[in-house]
């Protein structure tokens, strides 16, 4: 069965990220295996690599080779990579000539162009493609089972904790961005803020002066103030402090009404969830 992926989907998620794996996949397996020239009067070579298996590409954000994979945090070389599906093949050939046809292309429109022509492609083309794949894929496997046959359980307990710790991160991304678009009132500044700010006014950041040093000189200065020049602070944060407090009782309420539980602090539900454990808590037990 010849492996296809829908690309003209009305969610954003999916095009955004087919759009960045294109972006790697370009970068990382340049040239194509039939080295293309968008100019016929270069003559000068082409860069080419030693033949192995088409690494399918990260779909993260971040530049290539900049941030480690888990297993490089652990201390361990990068586990082998999945080879490109059919598509990105097939995306990866056609793609140079895409963009050297229409230089002003947006890469959107190339996944949109591409999709068109990966549906209507000639069926010999697509098995030529699902050949290598699959080729590529067996020695991908064999060279995954030696990989993790070298992992000690340490490691392999190590790389899961990981995992969740991006998994805890994420969550905790969408939930501020969830509260936020929800409309929840924002705390106000602690007495301190607020000096810091009036400071930004009255002593301003001298011109061959760190942030750093200004701030560390203003913080200085704080805790030279007496008791009563602190009190002025002190008592704007009591008074919106207050009025803070009214607002998120007020809109907590709203939430629990409209079933947005998971926005409500648990101290404020009759019956909170059950709190994750801490790792120091998940060690001992184990």
């Amino acid at each position: 069965m010849i492996y296809t992926t829908t690309l003209l989907s009305s969610r954003g998620g999916l095009i955004g990220s087919l759009i960045n794996k294109v972006r790697q996949v370009v970068a990382k397996d340049w040239p194509p295996s039939a080295p293309y020239r968008a100019n016929d009067t270069d003559h000068r070579p082409l860069p080419l690599t030693p033949p192995r298996p088409l690494a399918a590409a990260s779909i993260s954000n971040s530049p290539a080779g900049q941030s480690k994979t888990l297993e490089e945090q652990v201390g361990l070389p990068p586990r082998p990579k999945k080879p490109l599906t059919p598509y990105f093949r097939f995306m990866r050939e056609q793609r140079p000539k895409l963009v050297a046809s229409n230089p002003k292309i947006t890469t959107i429109e190339v996944v949109r162009q591409l999709s068109r022509e990966w549906s209507d492609a000639d069926a010999q083309l697509k098995l030529r493609l699902q050949a290598d794949y699959k080729k590529d894929q067996q020695i991908y496997m064999e060279e995954r089972t030696k990989y993790d046959a070298t992992l000690t359980d340490e490691q392999r307990a190590e790389i899961k904790q990981l995992k969740q710790d991006i998994v805890d991160a994420k969550e905790r991304r969408q939930l501020r961005k969830r509260v936020k678009e929800l409309g929840r009132p924002k705390k106000p500044a602690s007495a301190f803020l607020r000096f810091i700010v009036s400071e930004r006014t009255n002593t301003p950041q001298a011109a061959k002066q760190t942030y750093r040093e200004w701030h560390q000189k203003t913080t200085a200065k704080w805790t030279r103030l007496s008791d009563s020049e602190k009190e002025v602070y002190m008592q704007e944060a009591r008074k919106e402090m207050e009025l803070y407090r009214k607002a998120i009782t007020v809109w907590e309420e709203k939430m629990i009404r409209l079933g947005h539980i998971d926005v409500v602090r648990h101290g404020n539900l009759i019956d909170p969830p059950e709190p994750k454990p801490r790792k120091s808590q998940a060690a001992k037990e184990k």
